[in-house]
């Protein structure tokens, strides 16, 4: 005897997991800084987050990155996913900050400043 139908499991999941996360569970995405001749780039994977629902955030040297889910698009209310805050150091040009996504992967890239 079925209690609970394959299709009704299909429409509950989301909702379970957006649930889950505004309980308290975050998930917490690979986070990884590659320092390089020219700046450094900060790679951030989550293969299951959109480009969409990333976002970067720069308030003085404190660089914020962070994931929102939303069930549709259109949806008013946004639960977090992940969220990476870093202090960056005063040698790093922050006007120039670049930020891409490819293959399920953020990169932010952070040019030194130069030198005087």
């Amino acid at each position: 005897m079925k209690l609970i139908s394959r299709e009704f499991i299909r429409n509950i999941a989301p909702q379970l997991d957006l649930l889950n996360t505004i309980g308290g569970g975050v998930a917490q995405p690979k986070l990884h800084v590659n320092q390089r001749p020219q700046g450094v780039v900060l790679h951030v994977a989550m293969p299951s987050v959109a480009a969409e629902q990333f976002h970067v955030v720069l308030n003085n040297s404190d660089l914020t990155v962070y994931g929102e889910y939303r069930h549709q698009p259109t949806d008013q209310l946004a639960a977090p996913l992940f969220v990476q805050k870093l202090n960056l150091p005063a040698n790093l040009d922050l006007a120039s900050i670049n930020a891409s996504h490819e293959n399920g992967e953020l990169r932010v890239a952070i040019p030194f400043k130069e030198a005087a």
